[in-house]
Formats: structure tokens, sequence, C-alpha cells
């Protein structure tokens, strides 16, 4: 007889990604996916029967997670939305499937695969992703459950672990950059060129830990940039004046986040200047490199300033590996009971119907029930629904005969999902 158990789902997660460890800046931003894009990227992918996934995309990766009976359509319509080549893109991507998926969600939500070790900034930009794909009508019980976990597991590292200590970002990491190599800090002019979340780490970081009020607020938006010069008491300075601002500008931070540079070489000062570059894709023309008096530096760069952080951070690799492995064994207990489910909820609706039936055929009799009848019923019905559900989790090996046995004395209402 057929079998009313539940597919199993895990089996079709994959995420595909690229990553710092085996593209640089330049390739990664030329792959990387613009939240402009999604409402359109979403239509064509379930027009091609892609529903359930969301992408994130950051300074360091871009990773795609989806349910799929295979991956190469997803990496088709992908390459087609960025514009990007299918065989170089095979090349520098990883593919994970199932168990190996999820486990990769999870040291990836957890800082464990960040570039910088232990960065927590990656989960609420997990989280701002999914929730984002998630209005677009992207999300399933599944995904959901997958994003709660990982904030779960995040919280459990936090609490348990040293991984966050000395807590080091790509915001942080600049401003560490900038303490160590830069004489005279206070006196310096700095300016920032984008006022976006990495901006305003950045900023507030640099004012936090540098004793330099003399910083400059410059974003195509003037009104979004004036909140953050008020609450942090800084100058703000109209896009249009860049040019001018950069004649006295000894420490340029972009953070624009711009699909084309925002910053060329004809735009700058014959001086001493260094320049961090914090956008994917850059967003410093790469011939600024060749200027005279002038440092660039990038994001990849920015980690080889941190590697005493690092080391101590190592230590605590093996402590969250251990509550990831423990939570994945949670997982799958919760994917071998969801798979019961539609068993479990018919035969909890055949219950109350069976006694709903009996209730109307004493009616007929002009037999009187009690007031409390109803209540009576509903508990008596989630008691053996309980009992049913419990001998289902407790004999996985006997649950597909025990199903089909069920269906054959009660006639359940099973919809194959």
């Amino acid at each position: 007889m057929k079998s009313f158990i539940e597919k199993e789902s895990l089996s079709q997660f994959y995420v595909i990604g690229i990553s710092y460890e085996k593209a640089d800046v330049k390739t990664r931003g030329d792959y990387a996916f613009f939240e402009e894009w999604e409402k359109e990227f979403v239509e064509k992918a379930k027009s091609h029967n892609l529903s359930h996934f969301f992408i994130l995309s950051t300074c360091n990766r871009t990773e795609i997670y989806f349910f799929a009976e295979d991956y190469k359509q997803m990496m088709e319509l992908y390459c087609e939305q960025v514009n990007g080549d299918l065989e170089v893109f095979e090349k520098i991507t990883f593919i994970k499937q199932g168990k190996d998926a999820l486990n990769h969600l999870f040291r990836v939500s957890s800082g464990l695969e960040s570039q910088i070790l232990g960065d927590f900034e990656i989960l609420g930009q997990i989280k701002k992703a999914f929730r984002r794909f998630k209005k677009l009508g992207c999300a399933n019980a599944y995904l959901e459950r997958f994003i709660n976990t990982a904030v779960k597991i995040s919280k459990q590292i936090k609490n348990e672990t040293s991984l966050s200590d000395g807590a080091t970002s790509v915001s942080y990491a600049a401003v560490q950059y900038i303490l160590n190599n830069v004489e005279n800090l206070p006196n310096k002019n700095i300016v920032l060129f984008g006022v976006g979340k990495i901006g305003r780490n950045t900023c507030e970081n640099l004012v936090k830990h540098s004793g330099n009020n003399r910083i400059t607020l410059i974003n195509r938006t003037l009104q979004r940039a004036k909140k953050v010069s008020d609450k942090l008491d800084l100058k703000l300075r109209a896009y249009e004046d860049l040019p001018e601002v950069l004649k006295e500008t000894d420490i340029l931070i972009v953070a624009t986040g711009a699909k084309k540079p925002t910053i060329t070489a004809d735009m700058l000062p014959n001086r001493e200047m260094l320049i961090i570059d914090m956008s994917i894709p850059a967003n410093v023309d790469p011939a600024v490199k060749d200027l005279e008096n002038i440092t660039l530096i990038d994001v990849d760069l920015l980690s080889q300033t941190i590697n005493e952080t690092m080391k101590a951070r190592e230590f605590e690799v093996p402590k969250v590996e251990t509550i990831i492995r423990l939570s994945l064994w949670e997982f799958e207990d919760w994917i071998e009971g969801r798979q019961f489910v539609p068993a479990i909820e018919a035969f909890k609706d055949r219950m109350i119907f069976l006694a709903q039936f009996e209730k109307k055929q004493l009616r007929k009799k002009d037999i009187s029930i009690c007031p409390k009848g109803d209540k009576l019923t509903i508990r008596l019905a989630q008691k053996m629904t309980n009992q049913f559900a419990s001998y289902l989790m407790e004999n996985p090996e006997k649950a597909t005969q025990t199903i089909d046995f069920i269906n054959e004395i009660f006639h359940l209402d099973l919809k194959e999902n």
C-alpha cells in the first residue's frame, strides 16, 4: 500500500557559493547580487519552479540557498541575472547539498566561515536577506526553521564560547589598520564617503577609538548622512563638494556600495593620502594604486591586520563545531518528526469527526449530552493523537506500516506532499 510519509525535503536543499577563499575582490564583485534585482530574479526563478530560496551577498561572499531537484538551473539563472560567465562561475563556486548545505549555513551564521573568524555581523545579514525574500513569497517551513536555528546557535556560541572576544569585523579591521599605521592621527583630516551600515559602523568605531573629531561625512543622499553627523557630532558636506573636500583629505574611507567605481584617479589631488575601499565590487578604481603618495587598502588586505586576534579565536573553534553538530542532530529529529505530520493531523481530524458523528446520532435518539462534552471530545482526540505520534517517533522503522494500517481502519484523509 502507498506510504503517506512526507518526502525528505532536506535532500533537495542546496547552497551555491562564491567566497574570498576561491575568488578575489574583483571576481566577487563581478558576481555580486544587488538588492534591486531581487523582485525580478524571484519572478524568473518561480517561472522555472524554483520557489523557496534566498540570496546572501556581502563583501566576502555571495551564496544562494535554495530547494530544487537539481542545482544547475539555479546556477544558470543566476549567471544570466548578473551577466556572468557560467563556465567561470562553475570553477569558482562550491556546491553543497542536504545536510552538508545546512551545516554550511550554520557555520557561516556562526562566523566560522568569515574572512575574519568570529565575525557575527554575517548573522544579521543572513536574517535581513531571508526576510526580504520571504516578503517576496520565497520562504517555506524548512527555511524558516533553518534561520531560527542559526539564530539560536549564534546566541549559544556568544554565551558559551569566546569566539567573539575582541570582536573584529571588516569595519573594525579598517579602524585597526588606521590606528596601527597612521601617525599623529588626531590631526588628520578624515573623510567617510558612504554612510551605509558598514560606513556607519566604521565611523562609530573610529570616533570611539581614534580621538579624532576632524571627520567629514559625504553621501549622495544628504539627509541620510545628516542623521549620522547629528548623532556623532561630525562635519557634513554635500556630495557635490567631494572634489573640493579631497584636496585637504589625509584619510579617505570609501563605503559607497555602488556597481562602478565612485573614486577615480582624476578625482584625487597630488598629496599623501590613505584610501580604504570597503566596497564590493571595488568602488575605488584600481588605477589609483599607480598614483604617487596614494596608499590603497581593500577588504582583502584589511584582514591581515587582525592575525593575533584570530589565533586566540581559533582555540574556540572546536567548541563552536560541537554546538553546531549537536544542533544538527536536533534538527534531524525535527525532520524525522515532520515527515509524520500529515498522518498525525489526519488522524486527529478523523478522531474529532467520529466523535462529532456519534454526538449527532445520540441527539437523534433524544439522548442528552453534557455541555462540557465538546471540550472532553477535543481532549480525548488530542490524547489519542499524542499516543499515535509518540509511537511513530519511537518506532520510525515501523512508521510506514503503522500509518498504512491506521489508514485502512479509519480511512484517514491523507494528502500526499
